[in-house]
């Protein structure tokens, strides 16, 4: 069945930077687009980036435009969400979500806190 695991989170200080991974299993990532979520507490889930599949390119929130990079190993199954000078605002809980066969997928999530 399909699983979305990710992991990565943790505590780290304004500007710093984080990988978040996304393994990936009961389906070929290579043929489908992938995406990361985030939930800060008291709001919605967002839309953070997704990469498309087929090399169709990728997309990202304009809050994260230019600090993080999504990227993937179709080979390995894997998603990875490289974040960058990270600020107080992008604490929140991310989720790895994919939709294969016209039904959506997540992750348990992985808690990122940004703070001094």
């Amino acid at each position: 069945q399909v699983q979305l695991v990710e992991s990565g989170g943790g505590l780290v200080q304004p500007g710093g930077s984080l990988r978040l991974s996304c393994a990936a299993s009961g389906f070929t990532l290579a043929h489908y687009a992938i995406g990361w979520f985030r939930q800060a507490p008291g709001k919605e889930r967002e839309a953070v980036s997704c990469s498309l599949s087929s090399d169709l390119g990728t997309r990202y929130a304009d809050s994260v435009k230019g600090r993080f990079t999504i990227s993937r190993n179709n080979a390995k199954n894997m998603v990875y969400l490289q974040m960058n000078s990270l600020k107080s605002e992008d604490t929140a809980v991310y989720y790895c979500n994919a939709e294969v066969s016209k039904r959506y997928y997540w992750g348990k999530g992985t808690l990122v806190t940004v703070s001094s």
